[in-house]
């Protein structure tokens, strides 16, 4: 994955989770991960395995073309 694509994924997550009013705390409690790892996630540091993607995008009731900047649409 083009690293563009990890950091608009990134950010959209990002955005995403403050609307929520989450903190990257819950998120990592969610995803079963560090809060580093997540960090990473946010930084578009870390490519995330597809079931992943799935979880966050059923967490977040957006597409997964969404999440990955491919559509504007949620």
């Amino acid at each position: 994955m083009e690293s563009s694509v990890l950091i608009e994924f990134g950010r959209r997550l990002r955005e995403l989770r403050q609307e929520r009013g989450g903190t990257q705390k819950s998120m990592a409690a969610y995803l079963g991960c560090t809060v580093s790892n997540y960090q990473k996630i946010e930084y578009g540091q870390v490519n995330v395995p597809a079931l992943t993607l799935i979880a966050l995008s059923e967490y977040f009731h957006v597409s997964i073309d969404y999440l990955l900047g491919r559509s504007d649409l949620r």
